[in-house]
Parts: C-alpha cells; structure tokens; sequence
C-alpha cells in the first residue's frame, strides 16, 4: 500500500484480494486532507479508476473543493480487469456474444468485499450517500448495479456508456432496438425510485455507426432512448442531466472534460 499526498487531496492506493472476483483489485482512495466529517461524507465509485491519473483527477477535486464548487467527498477509483468485458456488463443478462460473464460476481465484489474493506480501512460506519459512475463499458456496469440496487445508491453518472449492449446482433433479421436493448428493457420493466438522480455524457464524434439510419449516432441515439425511459418511468427534468458535447470523443480526453460537470452536479453544497 503507498500513500500520496498533494495539494488538498489524499491519494491512497489499496490492492484487495478478492475471493469472488479471483484476482487483486486495485483500488485508489481520493480523500481531502483537511478536516472534516467522515460519518456525514458521500461516497463516489468510480469504474476504470486506472485512467482517473490521465483525467488529472487529483487536481480536478482540488480546484473543485478549494473552490468550493463540490462539497467534500471521498472518491474510490476502481481499476478494471485486464478484460472488462468479462467483469462490466450487465448482471443479469448476457449480450448476444456472451460477454459480461463475471457481472454479476463484479457487483458482488462491490457489496460484500469492497464497501466492508474501506469502511474498516477508514472507520467509517456508513456513508451520507453512495454514487457510482463509469465510462463507456464501465458506465453501462454502474448504470446497471444502481438501478438493480436502488436502496444503496442516490446519483449515477454515464460518460459516452455501452447502452446499446443486447441480447440479439444487431445483424440478425429479427434485431429489434426497442426489444433487445438489455439496460432499457431493466429500466422499462423496473420501478420508480424517485431518490435515483442519473447524468449521462454523449460526444457528438463518439463514433459513426448508425443502424437505424436516422441521422443521429447509435450513443446518443441510445442515451436519449435511455432517458426516455426514465421520462416514462416518472423521472423528472431535474432528475436527469444530460450532457452533449460537440466536440467530444470516445476518450479519456473527453470523459476528463465532462468529468467536472457530473460532480458540480452531483455534489454541490445544495445538491
């Protein structure tokens, strides 16, 4: 275990032996050095936490803290399997190509290794609140444990997110978007939680691909389909913030970017 401590941020790196996930996870604890309350601070996952050091995350919580643009919180940067399409996913289901096989054992790691681990390592006995976010495939992973664990969570953040992930190739005959869309059919067939805040990030350049030939890309097409679930649902407009950037990539770069948005959000003093 190393520490290091820059500026107003505290970086504490943890590699947990994980029985469920058969391998050691490294985790990076984001904490503020400076006095405060840890039984009334809000927690943040974060999945793919080993590119948060190429968004300059340290730097970001400090400019946004010491300006008092976010409140404190603790951030916990989880990196991923060397094959993230084995752990991210959906739980429940399968894609079409049988990947996210370890899902389910992912989600597990959260809740019953994870979570214990890091209230013991800083004697904590519960959070104000948990959040979770991710990126592409590991937006679509925290999308999936939140809304399947709603009692745990209050925000959830999804930069550029794998919602097109589904049961049947979209080149089979009988591909249908509105059917086999694994993430919508779980929002359209789940419940109502109205305490669930949800942001997703959309680039304009996130790719090209559009298989439904309507003029707009598969990410964003799947996002705002995402979101109109949620509308259905009985979610609010401000429930919901919805980021579009048009200049934005497929990238850390740009993940990097709207990163401070999805925290300004989700953590302001009146949030």
């Amino acid at each position: 275990m190393k520490t290091k401590l820059q500026n107003a941020t505290s970086i504490k790196t943890l590699h947990i032996c994980s029985y469920i996930l058969q391998r050691t996870v490294t985790v990076d604890i984001y904490m503020p050095k400076y006095s405060f309350d840890l039984q009334n601070v809000s927690l943040l996952l974060i999945n793919d936490g080993q590119n948060l050091e190429e968004m300059h995350f340290e730097n970001m919580l400090d400019e946004l803290m010491e300006s008092k643009e976010i409140e404190p919180i603790i951030c916990l940067g989880i990196h991923a399997a060397r094959d993230r399409k084995v752990e991210y996913g959906t739980a429940n289901i399968l894609d079409c190509k049988g990947r996210g096989a370890k899902a389910a054992d992912y989600t597990e790691f959260i809740f019953k290794e994870l979570l214990p681990f890091i209230k013991k390592d800083l004697s904590i006995e519960s959070f104000k609140d948990k959040s979770f976010c991710g990126f592409s495939l590991g937006g679509l992973s925290a999308l999936d444990i939140v809304w399947n664990h709603p009692q745990e969570f209050r925000r959830v953040g999804v930069f550029s997110g794998s919602l097109w992930w589904r049961t049947v190739d979209q080149d089979e005959k009988h591909f249908d978007e509105d059917k086999h869309r694994i993430i919508h059919n779980e929002i359209r067939n789940g419940n109502y939680y109205p305490w669930l805040t949800f942001f997703f990030e959309t680039g304009i350049l996130d790719e090209t691909a559009d298989r439904n030939n309507n003029g707009i890309i598969d990410s964003i097409d799947d996002t705002l389909s995402l979101i109109k679930e949620l509308d259905l649902k009985g979610y609010k407009e401000d429930d919901i913030k919805y980021l579009e950037l048009e200049d934005g990539r497929h990238d850390i770069a740009t993940w990097g970017r709207a990163l401070p948005e999805f925290l300004k959000w989700g953590f302001s003093y009146t949030s």
